[in-house]
């Protein structure tokens, strides 16, 4: 059945992936993302996706963004909360906007987007809340104690309100990719990416359509039976 689904940072990288494969689930797929105005063009031109411009971190711009979407397409049932930025330093050099946009943005924006659609998604007794966590806020990251903080927040956001969906037709599930070839990762310097790949047990990079496979799943007929739970793909470089 065709659902309406809301992809936070969609244009680019994981989200573009995500997005796509939804699609060709048969999905009316949205967009959502930040600032790049003429990137989130050239995404729409490509791929026929529509993309609209808020910022998740702000509670009210989410609220009227979902309405928006709510009121050109129709109920929103499928939410993929992937928006996030890196503002990485040691905690010695981090400032503390430093640290409050990383959560204002990555772990506000799901609860912001929670509190758009969640409450119609348990009327209409069906939805999917699919959160993008990291292998870092499951292992912790050397300079990342804002990101890392975000990240293991969202999983234990999703663990939280994942029970209170349950009884409602509602799933909520994580996703924790490891290190995906996308440009946060290219923006790594050639010989730091050569040490963390090394330490990756299949000996590669992650693709983001391997991200976006996963979230299918989830979002799936198939997937009604998961929830609360955190799905690891990192070629299995962190394992428990």
């Amino acid at each position: 059945m065709a659902r309406v689904a809301v992809v936070t940072g969609g244009t680019r990288g994981i989200g573009e992936a995500i997005c796509q494969r939804l699609k060709r689930q048969g999905h009316q797929v949205i967009a959502n993302y930040a600032g790049n105005e003429e990137k989130a063009q050239a995404f729409t031109a490509a791929t026929g996706i529509p993309a609209y411009r808020w910022d998740v971190g702000d509670h009210e711009a989410t609220l009227e963004g979902c309405a928006r979407v709510e009121a050109d397409f129709g109920p929103i049932d499928i939410v993929i909360n992937n928006a996030g930025i890196t503002r990485d330093g040691t905690l010695h050099r981090m400032t503390f906007e430093d640290w409050n946009e990383v959560l204002r943005i990555n772990l506000g924006g799901c609860f912001n987007m929670a509190k758009a659609t969640f409450p119609g998604m348990r009327e209409r007794g069906w939805g999917r809340i699919v959160n993008i966590g990291s292998i870092n806020g499951q292992a912790g990251q050397y300079g990342q104690v804002n990101y890392a903080a975000a990240k293991s927040g969202i999983h234990g956001f999703t663990k939280a309100l994942a029970q209170e969906g349950a009884k409602f037709g509602v799933t909520v599930n994580a996703i924790a990719p490891g290190y995906i070839d996308t440009d946060m990762v290219a923006a790594v310097p050639a010989p730091v990416l050569e040490k963390i790949v090394a330490k990756i047990p299949v000996g590669r990079l992650g693709m983001a359509e391997e991200i976006a496979r996963g979230v299918a799943f989830l979002t799936s007929d198939n997937g009604g039976f998961v929830t609360g739970s955190t799905m690891s793909i990192n070629g299995g470089q962190h394992m428990y």
